[in-house]
């Protein structure tokens, strides 16, 4: 379907708690998007993993059971919700590929239900409390954009956040909005000291993100505590830059809530006429990139 194209679009943003009654995440996550949908929203985006909780504080293969193919369940519940609503909706399942493998995947459904396409989670951590890479397969479908009813959008999740080139191939590939469902909080015993600098160090790689590629940027993260001890704090915050890196609207950090924001294509336009990133990029310098590290012969 090509966009229906008007001179904004309005993004919704989903902040809830998860837990392990996965049915019960997926019948609050229609219920918010419902409550986006009421408030104007055209492109609404979930968090990471929004129908299980963060199993990846443990590894343990019995969360395996889990995942689920794409198409599936969470993929036809979510068609029938977009087609019912009218809504395009961004959402992140946890893939069953096939035995084996495993990936963190985010889907797009536009507002008649078509299933656009998938992007898979490319950059996996491996951290305390986050040992993704025991359950998931590095992404292989690259950095997509799906032309969508209302908006151009381009999904990252969560870890892809910190890297600028993900984003930055976003831009080049024509997106209006990246959405970036994410699943982020404290350790318990670090947020006294660190809290704040951590959410503030997060805020602030992705508003760069927005300035630095001109588009709009939506963090969608998940909220509340999940055990057992030490267990996760997910600080919430979900928020919304525009091009010029404007924080628009942002979440509290201990409750669920939900943020419509207005886009400006017109905005999108004259941020890029004035500041022309794009235009000005030296791509035939750029091939140091290439590398994991750069040795003294390769400078």
């Amino acid at each position: 379907m090509t966009a229906d194209v008007s001179e904004q679009f309005v993004v919704g943003l989903v902040q809830m708690r998860c837990d392990e009654q996965t049915d019960t995440n997926l019948t609050r996550a229609a219920e918010l998007i419902q409550q986006a949908v009421q408030q104007g929203a055209h492109v609404v985006c979930l968090p990471e993993l929004f129908r299980t909780p963060y199993f990846c504080k443990e590894e343990d293969t019995r969360w395996f059971d889990l995942a689920e193919p794409i198409p599936g369940p969470t993929t036809d519940f979510l068609t029938r919700l977009a087609r019912q609503e009218r809504v395009v909706l961004v959402a992140s399942v946890f893939e069953r590929r096939l035995a084996g493998v495993y990936h963190n995947s985010a889907i797009v459904v536009d507002a008649d239900g078509r299933l656009c396409g998938l992007y898979r989670k490319m950059h996996i951590p491996d951290d305390p409390l986050y040992y993704e890479k025991f359950y998931f397969t590095p992404g292989d479908t690259g950095y997509r954009v799906f032309a969508t009813r209302y908006a151009r959008v381009a999904v990252l999740i969560c870890w892809d956040q910190w890297f600028p080139e993900a984003a930055r191939i976003a831009a080049l590939n024509g997106a209006e909005l990246v959405c970036y469902p994410s699943a982020i909080g404290w350790h318990p015993r670090e947020k006294a000291v660190h809290g704040a600098d951590q959410y503030q160090a997060w805020q602030v790689v992705q508003r760069g993100h927005a300035v630095a590629n001109g588009v709009y940027v939506a963090a969608v993260n998940r909220v509340g505590y999940e055990g057992p001890a030490p267990g996760l704090e997910f600080w919430g915050g979900s928020f919304v830059a525009d091009p010029f890196g404007r924080l628009l609207a942002q979440a509290a950090h201990d409750r669920e809530e939900v943020l419509t924001v207005a886009c400006s294509r017109r905005l999108l336009e004259e941020t890029r006429r004035h500041w022309p990133f794009l235009r000005d990029r030296r791509i035939d310098s750029y091939h140091p990139l290439l590398k994991r590290v750069l040795d003294d012969a390769d400078v």
